[in-house]
């Protein structure tokens, strides 16, 4: 019965995605909803669906950072790369920093690692809840590909600094062998990425000339190459979804408008997976999590999305040709969503369940209330940006706006 109302929902939630799309209303909204209203029920155990939400949000991950990456056109991005290199390399640290501070206000009694473990796992941003956003006609091509190659690198960054921040909380792992674990994160995932995606889409169009493929199985063979970077990465020690996000890049460089059922394959796939992840989350942990939902916690998560993100966001694009509103902008689109919980999950059981739980609620309740925030300003922004942005005859912004008549396209031209 369960399974069949889930079968009914889906049914009917595609045949107005079209619709909704014109709306304030998400799918991550919708899912998660769903997902609590299901838990309500009894109908499906809470323990599988917590098993099941680790192996889905993973593979939902992997496959939307390889997409998203697929769609990012690497000539435009290498000559626009100020605004996302500095919201990563400036902006994210930022934004741990001054979260740590501002959770210690509001748990004063942690010790700083906790803190700071805390404050790093709600800094990553979402690249599904940010759909709305970066796939949006209204809003400038450039700005899009800074939210898209910042929501897809960020993840990669931050885990080894929570890694790194969940040992030292639980134990107080030897600094020393935390950075031989960071360095191998950040240089062997790149590394493994950009060899599988420039060498599977070398391959691709090798086959593609001589018919050897068909078209109808191509999408396959590109989750697949998502799989072969996520996987062979963290085989040898190096970060799965810097890799992923990476291979996408080699890819969509080598392949571009040449296989165009691979992007409509791995968009449904990626979608069908994203409205997953949110499902099992809303069913497995929004129900705890909502249950300990404390008044602290609460200041946390709001502190965390309308002052620390934005602020380091603004102070990360000082000196740099972004206008006050695109500043506010990338500010405000910083959605937490499955990475956040995924993060979260990964360490809860090595802490000490006095942090580990409360981390985790925290977290959990980070995503659902970013997903209806994020989810209700998306569209009204947007459009608001937009009519700023026409307005101006001088600026990046303006320019971009113009050559961006359509949504980010599957060919790879941007």
């Amino acid at each position: 019965m369960a399974l069949l109302i889930v079968a009914m929902f889906v049914a009917s939630f595609s045949m107005i995605t079209k619709r909704l799309s014109a709306t304030i209303v998400t799918a991550p909204m919708v899912f998660l909803a769903f997902g609590y209203l299901m838990s309500r029920t009894g109908l499906l155990g809470h323990g599988q669906a917590e098993a099941a939400l680790h192996i889905v949000a993973e593979l939902a991950l992997v496959i939307l950072l390889f997409l998203d990456a697929s769609q990012i056109n690497l000539k435009a991005l290498f000559d626009e790369h100020t605004w996302p290199t500095r919201m990563l390399f400036i902006g994210l640290p930022l934004s741990m920093a001054i979260g740590t501070f501002f959770t210690w206000l509001f748990f004063p009694q942690w010790p700083l690692f906790a803190l700071a473990l805390a404050a790093v796992i709600l800094a990553p941003t979402d690249a599904a809840l940010g759909q709305a956003v970066v796939t949006n006609p209204l809003v400038p091509g450039r700005v899009r590909r800074a939210l898209t190659v910042e929501s897809g690198l960020n993840d990669g960054l931050a885990l080894p600094v929570i890694l790194l921040f969940a040992s030292l909380t639980a134990m107080g792992q030897d600094g020393a062998q935390w950075l031989i674990f960071g360095a191998k994160q950040l240089v062997l995932g790149p590394l493994v990425g950009i060899g599988v995606g420039l060498m599977g889409g070398a391959a691709l169009r090798y086959v593609q000339k001589r018919g050897w493929v068909e078209e109808s199985v191509e999408g396959i063979g590109a989750i697949a190459l998502a799989g072969i970077a996520y996987l062979g990465a963290t085989a040898i020690g190096g970060n799965g979804f810097i890799a992923a996000f990476v291979a996408g890049l080699g890819f969509g460089s080598i392949v571009k408008g040449h296989c165009k059922f691979v992007y409509k394959f791995t968009e449904s796939e990626g979608q069908m997976l994203s409205w997953s992840a949110f499902f099992l989350l809303g069913l497995a942990l929004i129900p705890e999590a909502i249950a300990h939902l404390t008044w602290p916690m609460l200041a946390v998560i709001l502190t965390s999305l309308f002052i620390v993100r934005p602020l380091a966001i603004w102070l990360s694009l000082s000196g740099t040709k972004a206008l006050p509103m695109t500043r506010l902008f990338f500010g405000w689109f910083g959605p937490r969503g499955l990475a956040t919980a995924l993060f979260a999950l990964l360490v809860v059981h090595d802490l000490d369940m006095e942090y580990g739980e409360t981390i985790l609620h925290l977290a959990v309740n980070a995503v659902w209330i970013s997903a209806l925030l994020h989810g209700v300003t998306a569209l009204p922004a947007a459009k608001w940006y937009s009519a700023k942005c026409s307005a101006m005859d001088d600026c990046a912004e303006s320019e971009a706006i113009k050559n961006s008549a359509k949504p980010l396209p599957n060919t790879n031209d941007g």
